[in-house]
């Protein structure tokens, strides 16, 4: 194997391991959320309404954004939010074009009893995280000089 194809190597099994550690991440975020009484996307929705800059109107669409998803997919699960007394959906214009999102009391609990669970287990689980990010950085440069 000459270096270009052990760098590549390298490269790969660092992807491949920290794909691995976000996976957990994930996964353990999955089951905190479902454990929590929660569905994993409403409490990814609240994280990114209280998560948002002192700046930034928490609107479908910056949550849509924010998760990857289709704007008509985050209007079904705010409303499943609002049902379940997790958040407040306001129209922001006369037009009613615009909802914002924000949390109610009960929502802000339950986010903050997640957030800390989430805490702890990055606290445990980043030091695989950063080493393999830095094993991805370290290799995807050496690749790149051969």
């Amino acid at each position: 194997m000459n270096n270009t194809e052990q760098a590549s190597l390298q490269t790969l099994q660092s992807l491949a391991e920290f794909r691995y550690a976000l996976r957990q991440f994930l996964h353990f975020s999955e089951q905190a959320a479902t454990a929590a009484g929660l569905q994993p996307q409403q409490h990814q929705l609240m994280l990114q309404i209280a998560g948002a800059p002192d700046n930034v109107e928490t609107t479908i669409s910056y949550v849509a954004e924010r998760l990857g998803l289709r704007h008509n997919s985050v209007v079904e699960l705010s409303k499943r939010c609002e049902e379940a007394g997790l958040v407040q959906r306001r129209h922001t214009t006369p037009d009613h074009r615009y909802v914002a999102l924000r949390l109610t009391a009960a929502g802000a609990r339950a986010l903050q009893k997640l957030s800390e669970a989430h805490a702890r287990e990055l606290e445990e689980l980043s030091p695989r995280l950063l080493e393999a990010l830095r094993r991805v950085r370290k290799n995807s440069r050496s690749e790149v000089s051969q």
